[in-house]
């Protein structure tokens, strides 16, 4: 990681995120980017929220599960904040492994329904 402070541009590049998103991840206290007057700039810990922010979105935790799990180093440190992960990742876990399911499912009841109407296409010619 660099100790080169981003600006907030840079950091809109970097991962590929609209100013807005950007706006509203320090809205909703995910980000706390050093200001000077209207000038933004994100240091090595901004860089690192922001990343684990985009891989817990990825996984399909909320902003408001983030922050707050986020907000567990800050006053509990490190070990909480990962017996906390532990506990979501656990729950994301079931959850997507349910999804997975009911989506094989549905590609499967899918397929059938197609496979059906088009041997009845081929029977009807």
């Amino acid at each position: 990681m660099t100790d080169t402070p981003l600006s907030f541009k840079e950091m809109c590049a970097r991962f590929d995120v609209t100013p807005r998103t950007l706006r509203y991840y320090e809205y909703i206290e995910l980000l706390k980017p050093e200001k000077n007057g209207r000038t933004r700039s994100y240091g090595s810990r901004e860089i690192a929220r922001m990343v684990l922010i985009l891989r817990g979105r990825r996984f399909g935790f909320s902003l408001e599960e983030m922050r707050q799990w986020l907000e567990i180093y800050n006053q509990q440190g490190t070990k909480a904040q990962q017996e906390a992960w532990v506990e979501m990742a656990d729950r994301q876990l079931n959850a997507l492994a349910k999804q997975h399911k009911e989506l094989a499912e549905s590609i499967s009841d899918l397929q059938q329904l197609r496979d059906d109407v088009a041997d009845e296409l081929k029977s009807a010619k």
